[in-house]
C-alpha cells in the first residue's frame, strides 16, 4: 500500500513532470554505472547457457523448446532470443558464422511461410501475430495456446536484431534482412488495439481477445513501443499514454529507492534485453528525474533488499542468494513451515510482497538476479558465484530454472522437480525464457552486443519517438 507521503510525492511530481515535460531541477539525473569487469567464472556460465540453445534447436525450422529435458512445445519468444544469441555466439567464438546463419535462416523461412488464419487448428499465427506455443516439429499451434502480443514482440525483436546484425552482401544475409523486416511489419497492431488505445494481451480463435490489456509497468512496454513503431499497421496515437496511465498506482519507495514497481524481476529485464534505455526518457521519466534503466537498477536492489529482510523467514535467502521472478515451483501445496501453514505454488510469477504481482513462497530463480547484470553487476556477480555452489543447481546448461530450500517435504511428490529432506526442492527443467536473459544481458553488459544493433532499428526509433522519448542516443 502507498502511504500518504509516497502518494503525495507520486501525484505532485508525476503531474508536474507531465505538465512541464522536463525534469524537476531539484532531482539529479542518475548516471549509468561504469562497466565492471566480470570474474573469469562468468564466461563459463554464459557458455553453458548458450549450449541450451545450440543443443536443443530444431535445425529444420529454428524452433527452440520452451523447457528441457521435459517434453514441451516451442515458445516463440525463445526463438526470438535465439535469433540474438546466434550472433552473440559468433562474436564469442562459440559457433561458426555459417551455422549461425543456417539456424537464423531456418527460423525466418519457417515463419515467413507458416500458415496464418483464424482456424483453431493447423495454424501458426493470425494477422501477423504468432501463437505463444508451437509444436516443435510441425510448427503449428500447440493445444489451446494464445496469440500473445508479448511473445510475438520478443520474436519480432529477435528478427529486427537479425536484420540489423547480418549485414553482409551474400544472398543468404540479404535474405535474412528482407525476411526479418517483412515478417515484423505484417503484424496488425491496430487490430490488437481492438478499438481501444490499450493493446490487448492475447487472442484465441475460441473466444477472441482476452479482457486483459497491456498496462504499465512490466515487460509489456516493449510491445507497445513495437506497435507504435510499425510502418504498415501501427497502433494509434495514445497507446503509450494508455500504457503509462496506471503508473501512479505502482510507484514504491522514496528518494533514491523510488521506482516503478513490478514484483517479478523479468518485468524489469525483458524489454531491456533489446532496448538501451540509458539516457533516454519519456514524459513520465523526465518528470521523475531518471530513466528506465535506473528504474530497473532500483528494482533489482529492492528485490534483493526484500530477500535480505526475508519477512516470511524462508530458508536460504541472503545478500548473495536472492532473486524472485516468474519460474517453476514445487507445486500447489499447503504445508506446515516454522509453526505456520504456508502455501506453495507451481509455475507462477513471484516477487516482493506489497508490489504489483507479489508472491513469495520461498522459491528463488537464478535468472532473476543474473538477468539484472547490466543494472547492478556489483551485486549480481557475487550472487552468480553463490548460486554455482548450490548443490545440483548448476549443471550442463547452466542453472536450472529455480529452487526452494524451504520445501523439505520428502513425503510429497513434485511433478516439476525433486525434493530432498536437507536441501529442499530443485527444478527438473531449464527454461528458454530464463536462460535467455542470463546470456543476452551478459552480452549487453560486456559489449552492448544487442543494444548497439537495436539502436539503429528504424522500427524501434520510430516507436520510441512516438512514445515521447528524447535524449541520449535518440538525439
Amino acid at each position: 500500500m502507498l502511504d500518504r507521503r509516497t502518494l503525495l510525492a507520486n501525484t505532485s511530481l508525476g503531474l508536474a513532470g507531465l505538465a512541464a515535460g522536463c525534469a524537476d531541477p531539484a532531482i539529479p539525473v542518475t548516471p549509468s554505472p561504469k562497466l565492471i569487469s566480470l570474474p573469469d567464472f562468468y564466461e563459463e556460465i554464459e557458455y553453458r547457457t548458450f549450449r541450451y540453445f545450440r543443443d536443443t534447436v530444431n535445425p529444420a525450422n529454428g524452433l527452440i523448446p520452451d523447457r528441457w529435458p521435459s517434453q514441451s512445445g516451442a515458445n516463440v519468444a525463445g526463438v526470438g532470443a535465439a535469433l540474438a544469441i546466434w550472433p552473440i555466439a559468433v562474436e564469442r567464438g562459440w559457433i561458426s558464422r555459417s551455422l549461425a546463419r543456417d539456424f537464423t535462416l531456418a527460423a525466418l523461412r519457417f515463419f515467413n511461410a507458416a500458415p496464418q488464419g483464424d482456424g483453431a487448428t493447423g495454424m501458426t499465427g493470425h494477422r501477423g501475430f504468432f501463437y505463444r506455443l508451437l509444436d516443435i516439429k510441425t510448427g503449428v499451434r500447440l493445444r489451446n495456446s494464445e496469440l500473445s502480443s508479448i511473445a510475438t514482440t520478443m520474436l519480432h525483436l529477435g528478427m529486427l536484431f537479425a536484420a540489423g546484425w547480418w549485414n553482409g552482401d551474400t544472398a543468404e544475409e540479404r535474405e535474412i534482412r528482407r525476411l526479418g523486416d517483412d515478417i515484423v511489419e505484417r503484424a496488425e497492431w491496430l487490430w490488437f488495439q481492438n478499438d481501444s488505445q490499450e493493446l490487448r494481451l492475447s487472442w484465441r480463435p475460441e473466444g477472441g481477445f482476452a479482457e486483459e490489456t497491456l498496462q504499465g509497468y512490466n515487460e509489456g512496454m516493449m510491445a507497445v513501443l513495437l506497435a507504435l513503431g510499425s510502418a504498415r499497421h501501427a497502433a494509434e496515437d495514445g497507446a503509450w499514454e494508455a500504457w503509462t496511465a496506471s503508473y501512479p498506482r505502482v510507484w514504491r519507495g522514496e528518494g533514491d529507492t523510488r521506482h516503478l514497481a513490478y514484483a517479478p524481476l523479468a518485468g524489469h529485464q525483458l524489454s531491456h534485453m533489446w532496448i538501451d534505455f540509458r539516457g533516454i526518457r519519456d514524459t513520465v521519466m523526465r518528470g521523475a528525474g531518471f530513466d528506465y534503466f535506473e528504474n530497473s537498477r532500483r528494482a533489482t536492489y529492492a528485490n534483493r533488499a526484500y530477500c535480505i529482510a526475508n519477512p516470511l523467514r524462508w530458508d536460504g535467502y541472503s545478500a548473495d542468494t536472492w532473486g524472485l521472478t516468474g519460474c517453476d515451483g514445487p507445486g500447489n501445496f499447503q504445508l506446515p513451515f516454522k509453526s505456520e501453514t504456508r502455501t506453495f505454488f507451481g509455475y507462477s510469477d513471484r516477487g516482493p510482497l506489497d508490489q504489483p504481482g507479489e508472491r513469495d513462497d520461498g522459491t528463488l530463480a537464478p535468472a532473476a538476479a543474473l538477468g539484472s547484470l547490466p543494472f547492478a553487476p556489483e551485486i549480481v556477480a557475487p550472487t552468480a558465484r553463490a548460486f554455482m555452489s548450490v548443490p545440483g543447481l548448476y549443471r550442463e546448461y547452466g542453472f536450472l530454472n529455480a529452487f526452494n530450500p524451504s520445501f523439505r517435504f520428502p513425503d510429497r511428490t513434485s511433478e516439476t522437480g525433486s525434493i530432498n529432506a536437507q536441501s529442499g526442492w530443485m527444478a527438473r527443467d531449464y527454461r528458454a525464457l530464463t536462460q535467455a536473459p542470463i546470456l543476452i544481458q551478459a552480452a549487453n553488459h560486456r559489449s552492448e552486443a544487442v543494444w548497439k544493433v537495436m539502436r539503429a532499428s528504424p522500427v524501434l526509433r520510430r516507436g520510441l519517438t512516438r512514445a515521447g522519448f528524447t535524449g541520449g542516443w535518440l538525439d
